[in-house]
């Protein structure tokens, strides 16, 4: 059995990992890229957010179509660590490459964008998969809250130095101009060196929980395609409870990506928040997903990550509700604070649960099956928003689709069987398993 410190030191590396990769879909995907690509790049708002939206409907196919095999190769090779560091290096180096696109290289900057987000997903696939490893059974939910929080400040710090380094400043730091977006552009060399050392530390203090397996790549492919064949014939039998959850997760997760993508757009249209307020909106929201994944770690791990989802799904319904219903700023602020202090739970504890329910040595597969249920119908939340919203005429009536999905989400989590699970995975707490 590993020393206190030693197991302490491998779950804040663990944890400091969320906090380096967390920068790239804060300032890439969602904040400063996105919006340089629509108006510096394309120069067209309306076009640019059609494009930029099928470069991540694309990205997530690929994703929900890779992140299974992926996941059971590397159970194969015994090599996750250098399966994340290689897609790790990727996205590293694809984040970098996304300086050098200027306005009219839609093509290149779409394709750079495609790969590196496709690399960055792939990457958390072998990033969760250490979860049962480094964390004892009795403390993976505060862990996996851990990461989560440490992930939501480590996107909101390195967003603050983009914003007041390089691109608010009437002369950006390190002698970088505002021409062409250079100031801008910046950013992405910014989260680059970000992800980089700070993910350092768990190549370094994280053990390799598996011993590489001297097999050709042809026959690791083969073997890995065996896996999963025999994971499919048994995932609704031995591994039902799996199933189950990443059945529910697949509906109430929809709502969750829908809500990140549209939550700052219903705050304008229907409230007039200004481009500003919608920045200290995000951030409020991210701040209180941050709080409420570590908060409520320690629940999951009293409780159970079944009743943490169920409590935070039903919390989401009720003050999504409000905010949908809301007709003065004030009570949809005090809705909004209390949906980002559910949306971080209702994160952190799925990825928890999934660990207490994976079998020793399919940590990987599993975890790309999460990642599948996170990306496999990421189009259709907005989908149906963006129908309704157009059949009523209506942000409210197109943002009350996100209930929806949230009800749906949690009846099918009350199918599952948290107790069985553990069961089926022989969840019992094992010291010289895990590591932190």
């Amino acid at each position: 059995m590993k020393p206190a410190a030693h197991r302490r030191r491998a779950v804040f590396a663990w944890a400091l990992y969320d906090f380096a990769n967390s920068a790239f879909t804060t300032l890439v995907v969602t904040f400063i890229y996105a919006a340089y690509f629509t108006r510096g790049i394309v120069g067209d708002d309306t076009r640019g957010a059609a494009l930029w939206s099928w470069a991540v409907a694309g990205s997530a196919l690929a994703v929900a179509v890779l992140s299974p095999f992926a996941g059971a190769l590397a159970d194969q090779a015994g090599a996750r660590k250098r399966f994340l560091a290689a897609a790790t290096v990727l996205t590293i180096l694809g984040t970098v490459a996304l300086y050098f696109p200027q306005r009219g290289q839609i093509l290149l900057a779409l394709a750079v964008f495609f790969l590196t987000n496709t690399a960055y997903e792939l990457a958390n696939v072998f990033y969760n998969a250490f979860l049962p490893d480094i964390a004892p059974r009795e403390r993976i939910g505060r862990v996996s809250g851990f990461g989560w929080a440490l992930g939501y400040a480590g996107g909101l710090l390195c967003m603050v130095l983009a914003l007041f380094c390089l691109i608010r400043p009437a002369q950006p730091w390190f002698g970088l101009s505002g021409e062409n977006g250079q100031n801008v552009r910046a950013a992405n060399l910014l989260t680059a060196a970000w992800y980089a050392v700070f993910s350092l530390p768990l190549f370094l203090w994280t053990p390799a929980p598996r011993v590489s397996r001297k097999l050709s790549w042809t026959r690791l492919g083969a073997a890995a395609l065996g896996q999963l064949t025999a994971t499919f014939r048994e995932i609704r039998g031995g591994y039902r409870q799996i199933f189950r959850l990443l059945a529910a997760r697949l509906f109430y997760n929809e709502g969750l990506i829908t809500l990140f993508a549209f939550g700052g757009i219903y705050a304008q249209g229907v409230f007039g928040f200004t481009t500003s307020e919608i920045l200290v909106f995000g951030i409020a929201l991210n701040v209180a997903a941050g709080i409420g994944a570590w908060a409520f770690g320690v629940m999951d791990d009293r409780w159970g990550g079944k009743k943490t989802i169920l409590l935070s799904l039903l919390g989401l319904i009720g003050a999504g509700a409000a905010a949908v219903l809301a007709r003065s700023r004030l009570v949809f602020w005090a809705a909004a604070i209390m949906v980002g202090l559910l949306v971080g739970p209702a994160q952190s504890a799925s990825r928890s649960l999934l660990g207490r329910f994976v079998p020793p040595d399919r940590e990987n597969e599993f975890f790309g099956f999460f990642a599948f249920s996170g990306k496999a119908v990421a189009f259709f939340g907005p989908l149906v928003l963006g129908r309704l919203t157009a059949w009523f005429d209506s942000q409210r009536a197109g943002m009350a689709s996100v209930l929806l999905f949230f009800i749906l989400g949690a009846l099918l989590l009350l199918r599952v069987d948290e107790a069985e699970g553990l069961r089926a995975a022989g969840s019992a707490p094992d010291p010289e398993r895990s590591v932190g």
